[in-house]
């Protein structure tokens, strides 16, 4: 890799903003491999040169999207190719706390990387993306790149610009698969999930409920004729006492008339 571009907005009032992800990458790794940037009018951009890998280190000072005019002047002086250029810059699709390699690919609507494409007439170039989170709303993003972090994201974001400063030295020095290998996979800070709109509540879904039949009061029984209750069958019939029967008129008076006769008595 031959040039690392850092992209931002110059000047102190967008210096701490989330666009400026990319400045913070290689500010730090020029401050920790003492590399000194210098002002150069013919570049439109701070410039220096890493000094074990020869490879040169640029900040441009137009604005984000008129980043590509200072990297095509650069590339085109020392005859770069797209493949041997690294551009760092922020990422909404990764939330604060990730890094990502990789090389080509759309734009997401990053006006500096649409700017940097349309000057080198490539999209061949390598990207270093540093997750900043999304606001998740599209109609904030201007708004929500153009302010500063709070506390607990500049945290993590400081965290995956760590983790990517010990990857660029196996860029540098041609092992990007390396480099993709040790950034992809090594830990990575709890970072805040991309805040989703809420949706507008919903009524809660009646559940099917099983009508139930009232039960009907138990009716009381009624009493059959001989006064035993039960419902099934008829009552059984009652049994019937025999009477004596009644002696005749005629039979009582010869009784009384005549008198018993001893079996003993002699006539």
């Amino acid at each position: 890799m031959k040039l690392i571009v850092g992209l931002g907005n110059p000047g102190r009032k967008y210096e701490d903003t989330r666009h400026n992800a990319g400045y913070w990458v290689v500010e730090r790794f020029a401050a920790e491999t003492r590399t000194v940037l210098r002002k150069e009018a013919k570049f439109q951009a701070l410039v220096g040169r890493h000094e074990s890998s020869g490879a040169w280190l640029l900040l441009p000072e137009t604005f984000m999207n008129t980043s590509g005019r200072p990297v095509q002047l650069l590339a085109s002086f020392f005859r770069i190719a797209p493949s041997e250029i690294i551009v760092v810059h922020d990422e909404l699709d990764f939330p604060p706390g990730v890094a990502r390699i990789k090389q080509g690919g759309g734009i997401a609507g990053h006006n500096g990387l649409k700017d940097i494409s349309a000057r080198l007439g490539s999209h061949d170039y390598w990207r270093l993306r540093i997750g900043v989170g999304h606001p998740g709303d599209k109609n904030a993003v201007t708004d929500y790149v153009l302010h500063k972090p709070t506390q607990d994201e500049r945290a993590a974001i400081d965290g995956a610009i760590g983790r990517a400063l010990e990857a660029l030295p196996l860029v540098l020095g041609g092992d990007t698969q390396g480099a993709m290998l040790k950034l992809h996979t090594g830990p990575e800070p709890v970072a805040a999930e991309r805040p989703v709109k809420p949706e507008p509540a919903r009524p809660p879904r009646a559940e099917a409920v099983e009508k139930k039949k009232p039960r009907q009061a138990e009716r009381p029984e009624k009493p059959d004729k001989a006064g035993k209750p039960g419902r099934a069958g008829k009552a059984e019939p009652e049994e019937k006492t025999a009477k004596p029967e009644k002696a005749g008129i005629l039979g009582s008076l010869l009784k009384r008339l005549l008198p018993e006769q001893d079996p003993a008595r002699k006539k």
